[in-house]
């Protein structure tokens, strides 16, 4: 048998670590080359507006690369919002009603309806054959869905990547000449869409935006700012306290401090802009079938004390489960805010608009705690009564949603963050009639809708929540243009840049505009202008409007 000598191991181990030089190198080279890559479209976000955005610019021909900083495409559409909010449905058209007609042929098929009876579902799905549309749908049909629309246009998704938020756009004047990640990957392009909910690329661009709300003065509105007054009393008591409650931590004590969520200081002056932004939640699927589901868990660091406004409330005389029970297919719900103390978590998410990474990530953590502390809460805790536990306990997180995130979603519902300020905001007067844009890239159709923004303690001593305001059946009004101007920035701030979701609006406007089938008609709106500016060497602001109006139609788009 043969000796590994001296000389003869130094040499392996020269050889190997030649070999391991070179294979880094041909990494590095590969890694540098796909990074260095230049594309005609370069979308952030990998929500619906993203997804739908990288589809329009690959079957117009471009170069499109899709970032997303998480490991799942569809944004709220398939993390756990399959509720449709979609207003007047005729208003969908485009891809949108596309991705709503892929669910309806899902629902189609027999093997579809694993957990129930297709004519047993209690969500009125016979009604929807005739529009071949489904609006009501499981999240992880909603993610199938747009993965396939992304393998069918075979466009390339890098997931993981978050944008550098202190060097991570690379301008020249106006134009963005490229964006750079945390782990230093940089991708080029001609043109940008920042698809997140956060608008982080277009903060970080330069582009003026704004969080809160604008006082009414401002714009000419009447729902904007604080909102003390009752807007409708067929809303009010599905989201206040309609029953007396202390917010003091010793009842009639205010040296005691007050209760989590409560703020001291009254509400601010009624029409006054504030800092505040509307209450965040999940949108969970939750399910009473055995068969799958899993018990919700009570939280590490529980602390009863952030359920004491509502044990108070149930022993004021309150007899409702606080959370929506929207039934979707196979037995399964999409749960969402509803009464004075329920899954919104009001007043904790001011600094989530402008917050580094790490900051978000711990509202995110502490929305979660709260969110499943309520559900254990609304299921065990004596103080809850025995009826609304017996009905809340039948339920458990659906076993085959979330499966890498312990069944919990994986997408916050972020409402609302930061709004572009372009050069034409969207008001309410545009949602009332009183203002027509008339560069329309889609339609708005849902009614003017804000969750409560804060928790505040009034003259008598009651705790009070504001910021709520609900039209729907209120105040009505048809579709609405949403100007092609309210998604690009002001010319001079960046143009080559199109924001189809941080969009240029005011906060009761933006609270009509922020619906998911919006959100995926602005996508393709903003798609195909980036497409036709390259195409005529021109900026997202010198783009023909006729041109644009033209190819959205022949796409199938509504506009007016």
């Amino acid at each position: 048998m043969s000796k590994f000598n001296g000389r003869g191991l130094l040499a392996c181990l020269v050889g190997a670590v030649a070999s391991l030089a070179v294979g880094l190198c041909m990494i590095g080279a590969a890694f540098s080359a796909e990074a260095e890559r230049a594309y005609d479209v370069v979308v952030y976000g990998g929500t619906s507006s993203g997804v739908v955005a990288v589809v329009q610019a690959a079957r117009m021909g471009k170069s499109v690369v899709l970032i997303e900083p998480g490991r799942h495409l569809g944004g709220l559409s398939s993390g756990g919002l399959g509720w449709t909010d979609v207003g007047n449905k005729r208003a969908i058209g485009g891809m949108a009603r596309q991705f709503y007609h892929r669910v309806y042929l899902h629902y189609a098929k027999d093997n579809a309806w694993v957990y129930e009876e297709r004519q047993h579902y209690r969500g009125g799905a016979n009604g929807w054959n005739k529009e071949k549309a489904w609006w009501i749908f499981e999240p992880h049909v909603a993610e199938n869905v747009f993965n396939d629309m992304i393998r069918e246009a075979k466009v390339p998704v890098v997931h993981g990547e978050r944008l550098d938020l202190k060097n991570g756009v690379r301008k020249k004047g106006s134009q963005i000449l490229a964006i750079t990640m945390e782990s230093g990957r940089m991708f080029r392009g001609k043109m940008f869409i920042d698809a997140t909910y956060e608008g982080d690329l277009m903060a970080k661009t330069g582009v003026s935006y704004t969080v809160g709300r604008e006082p009414n003065s401002k714009y000419g509105e009447t729902l904007n700012g604080v909102q003390t007054q009752r807007q409708s009393e067929r809303y009010y008591k599905y989201h206040h306290f309609m029953k007396p409650v202390d917010p003091y931590v010793k009842p009639g004590d205010p040296s005691s401090g007050l209760l989590p969520s409560v703020h001291a200081g009254g509400p601010g002056k009624e029409g006054d802009g504030d800092h505040r932004v509307q209450a965040y939640c999940f949108r969970t699927c939750l399910t009473d079938n055995p068969e799958n589901m899993v018990q919700i868990r009570k939280p590490k660091g529980y602390n009863p004390l952030r359920y004491e406004l509502l044990f108070r409330y149930y022993e004021a005389g309150f007899d409702k489960i606080p959370v929506t029970l929207s039934r979707i297919p196979n037995g399964k719900t999409d749960n969402n805010n509803v009464h004075a103390f329920s899954v919104d978590n009001i007043g904790m998410n001011y600094d989530y608009p402008d917050a580094d990474y790490d900051i978000r990530d711990k509202i995110i953590r502490e929305h979660t705690s709260y969110q499943q502390g309520l559900y254990w809460t609304l299921a065990n805790h004596p103080r809850v009564p025995e009826n609304i536990r017996k009905r809340v306990s039948r339920f458990g997180l659906s076993r085959d949603e979330f499966v890498d995130n312990g069944n919990w979603p994986h997408q916050l519902y972020i409402r609302e963050a930061r709004r572009m300020q372009s050069s034409y905001v969207i008001t309410e007067n545009n949602c009332l009639g009183r203002r027509v844009a008339p560069d329309s890239v889609g339609l708005g159709a849902h009614p003017m809708d804000s969750h409560n923004t804060q928790r505040y303690v009034d003259e008598h001593g009651y705790v009070r929540n504001e910021g709520n305001v609900q039209t729907a059946g209120n105040i009505t009004f048809p579709p609405y243009p949403i100007s092609y101007r309210s998604i690009v920035p002001k010319c001079e701030e960046c143009s080559n840049l199109l924001v189809p979701m941080c969009v240029s609006a005011s906060h009761i406007t933006y609270g009509s505009i922020r619906m998911e089938p919006v959100f995926m008609v602005l996508g393709q709106s903003a798609a195909t202008a980036a497409c036709l500016a390259i195409d005529d060497g021109q900026s997202v602001q010198q783009l023909d409007y006729a041109k644009l109006r033209n190819r959205l139609l022949s796409d199938g788009q509504v506009l007016e």
